[in-house]
This record gives structure tokens, sequence and C-alpha cells, in this order.
């Protein structure tokens, strides 16, 4: 879809608008309006008047954006088309953050791997600078033939990460049992392709093959739905604090299937006992 720049003018006009008469308010986004290039250079790229972004690593760094505004509480849904072919060594990380040493973050991040390998899609929850709560994920198509939506729902009541509307996790609040919750710090969103050859495929066994690069995910039809202030959530579409049956089903499936890595299950890790969250499923 292009813009002229008066179309373009318009579109964001009527965004403005939207979100101003509204609590709760959805638009789609343009590259050029709602985000930066923080890194990388020109290897960071914005086409089709602001509808595509692309990242590209090479030997000589990788490269990364952020979102101008910050949010609290809200959907995001970004679509990516992630690196081809041998990608072994490198991350694509799509995330929100807050900032400073007690910082909170809602992590998606996609762990290359080598050609004819399934992506590892991995998880994490920050609350107060903490995280240790991963989750892993293959993936039920390949995620680097075409676009698919990744999605990050954050309410006060909970968190819920989708692929292709499909949950894949819940993160609850857990306030009552002592289990801080990020409901305070507002988040922008970041992406980055780096190298991580160190860790990021089977634990770093395998390097970046260098001579494949440049290496170079897409990113199209950005859109938020969020809110500045916890009263907005009084409407109902906000309030439902649980998956619909269909969803919960949804959900089972893919922890069923496509899970290879659970915080909750790794008796190794936490000798001295579990996380307070993991001793009642509901909170998983």
């Amino acid at each position: 879809m292009a813009f002229s720049s008066n179309g373009f003018s318009m579109f964001v006009l009527v965004c403005l608008v939207v979100i101003s008469s509204l609590s709760v308010a959805s638009c789609a986004g343009n590259f050029y309006q709602d985000f930066d290039i923080t890194w990388g250079g020109n290897r960071a790229k914005i086409f089709k008047a602001g509808q595509l972004l692309s990242l590209s690593l090479d030997t000589v760094s990788g490269s990364g954006f952020q979102s101008k505004k910050e949010y609290l509480f809200g959907r995001i849904d970004m679509q990516l088309k992630l690196v081809a072919g041998n990608s072994a060594g490198t991350v694509t990380a799509y995330y929100l953050s807050s900032q400073g040493p007690t910082h909170d973050e809602i992590d998606f991040e996609f762990l290359g791997n080598l050609s004819g390998d399934p992506y590892i899609l991995h998880t994490n929850v920050f609350t107060q600078g903490k995280g240790n709560r991963e989750q892993q994920f293959y993936l039920w198509f390949d995620p680097t033939r075409n676009f698919h939506t990744y999605s990050i729902i954050w309410k006060p009541q909970h968190i819920i990460f989708l692929v292709d509307n499909t949950p894949i996790r819940v993160f609850k609040n857990a306030e009552s049992i002592g289990v801080p919750f990020p409901k305070s710090q507002p988040m922008k969103i970041y992406s980055s392709l780096w190298n991580a050859d160190d860790w990021a495929t089977r634990g770093g066994l395998v390097k970046t093959d260098w001579s494949k690069a440049p290496f170079t995910a897409y990113y199209r039809n950005f859109k938020v739905t969020a809110s500045t202030s916890t009263s907005a959530f009084s409407d109902s579409t906000w309030q439902t604090n649980e998956l619909d049956a269909p969803g919960r089903r949804r959900l089972r499936w893919v922890q069923k299937y496509f899970m290879i890595y659970n915080y909750c299950s790794d008796l190794k890790r936490f000798p001295g006992g579990l996380p307070p969250e993991c001793k009642r499923s509901r909170f998983l």
C-alpha cells in the first residue's frame, strides 16, 4: 500500500484524532512515523512509503530499531519474515522493554539454525530487572518463507504471546503470591538482528557462516491497540481475564506438541525450589 505525501499526512491526522478521542485506540502503523533506526546505519532500511522495514547483519555490524512512543498495556502486532537459509548464530529479537536496572521486558527472540532445521522461538518475561522465565518453542511452519504475525497482549491481569493469533504462552499476574508483574513502567518496542553464535545455536556449538552474509529479516503491518492508563481497561474487551475455550485448546496444542523448554519444569536449574508461579499451573 503506497501513500502520496498528502495521503500519508491524512493517514497520520486520522490516527491522531482517533487516539486522542478514545482511551483505547487501534491504528495501523507506519515505520517512518512510529519508529527510529537506532543502530547499524544503512543495514536498516524502510521501504514502500513506510510500510516495510528490513534489518541486516554482516561481518561488521547488525542493526536495530525502536518505537518513538512508550506504551503501558495494550496489544502489539508485527509481521516478520525471518532470515532464510543457514541462519545459525543469528538472533532476531522483537520485544517490549522499559529502561534502567529494574526494567521490565517482554521478549520474542528467534534463534537461527542450520538450513533445514527449525528456528527456535525463545520467550521471556522480565520484572524489576529479573528474568529467568524462559519458554521455548518450535514453530509449526517455516517462518522464513512468508510473513507471520507475532503479537503481545499486555494487560494488568496477564501477558499473552501469540503467533498468527494462536496463543503459545500466558504469564498471569501472580502478585497475590509475591510474584512481581510488569504494570507500572511504560515500554517501548524494540527489534534487532545480531550475531550471538556464542550461545544461540546448539549452545554455541554451531557458528555463524559469514559466507552467507548479509542476513536479512523483514517487518511489515505493525499495529498497536494501546492505552496510556489502566482506566481505559474498563471496556469489556480488555477486562477479559482468561482465554476463551478455543484459545485454551490452541494453547494446550502448542504447549503439548511444540514447546521444547519450560523453566517451570527445570528442576536442576532451581535446586532450591521452582519459582512460586510454577506451583500453580494456571499462572503458566
